[in-house]
This record gives structure tokens, C-alpha cells and sequence, in this order.
């Protein structure tokens, strides 16, 4: 089994934040610090691979399983720490950014591979992410703010 992170960040939900099946890809490496309610908080983003998900930079058809959780957030300070944990995303180009990730996404997906995807729909409906991939999930989390969806790359 070999699985890719697509923008891991700080590896939140993982775990195990050194799964040996995993690769960790981010196209940020830094360590951020910031002040919060009295208590500063810092955050690691380590990736094994530095790299963008519109290049991913592996062959055709490497991965049986691809996360993407990408950045979600068009409106967040550039110095705050959402926006340092996180990560933005452009309020005009992201839907265009989203199709050039999903068709990477897929291009390293072996066939019947598998993407899962996490999206916060604070800023953008989920819907309009799946319009810009040009493809429904299979399955998924219709109910919480935070969504979880399953996507297959056809055979």
C-alpha cells in the first residue's frame, strides 16, 4: 500500500504523523509561532517532500490512496494563525488551482485508486470544490461543517 499526502501541513489528523505507508507532501516547510488567547503555540510543517499539488512530482499511477486537505480559507490575516496553520487559498484562482490538484491527484492515483478529501465549509460550500474537481464522491460526510468525501479514479 502506498498512500500520499497531497498538503499534509502539520499532519493534524494523523495518528501516526510517520505512518511508514505515507508519503507527507506540503509545498510549505516552516515553523510557526503565535501568540494566542495568552499562550503562544507553535506548528510544525515538515513534510518529507516539498512540492506543489498542481506538479506532484511522482510517476503516472504510483498511489493506492491520496489525501487532500488543502487549504479551505480565502478570507483569514496573512500573519494570523489560521492563516499559518492552515494555509490560504486565492478567492478568484482557487477553482481553477482545485481541477489542476484533482487531475494530479488523479494522474498518481493507480487505477480503482482512492482520494479522500477533507473540506471546512466555513468560506466555500463544498459543492463548488466538487464542481471545480469535475467530479462527485462516491461517499461521504453530508452533515458537519467539516466534510469528509471519498472519490475513486476510474479504472
Amino acid at each position: 500500500m502506498k498512500i500520499l499526502d497531497v498538503c499534509c501541513g502539520s499532519k493534524m489528523f494523523w495518528y501516526d504523523k510517520h505512518e511508514e505507508h505515507t508519503i507527507y507532501m506540503d509545498i510549505r516547510k516552516a515553523v510557526y509561532t503565535a501568540m494566542d488567547r495568552g499562550t503562544e503555540r507553535r506548528i510544525e510543517i515538515n513534510p518529507d517532500i516539498q512540492a506543489d499539488w498542481k506538479n506532484i512530482p511522482f510517476d503516472d499511477e504510483t498511489f493506492d490512496l491520496v489525501v487532500f486537505d488543502p487549504p479551505h480559507l480565502i478570507r483569514a490575516g496573512k500573519t494570523s494563525w489560521l492563516a499559518k496553520k492552515y494555509g490560504t487559498i486565492d478567492l478568484m484562482g482557487w477553482p481553477n488551482e482545485f481541477h489542476k490538484a484533482f487531475q494530479e491527484i488523479m494522474r498518481v492515483l493507480k487505477p480503482n485508486g482512492t482520494m479522500i478529501f477533507k473540506w471546512n465549509e466555513d468560506q466555500i460550500p463544498v459543492k463548488e470544490v466538487f464542481k471545480a474537481f469535475g467530479q462527485q464522491p462516491i461517499l461521504g460526510d453530508m452533515k458537519s461543517k467539516t466534510k469528509w468525501s471519498v472519490f475513486i479514479k476510474n479504472g
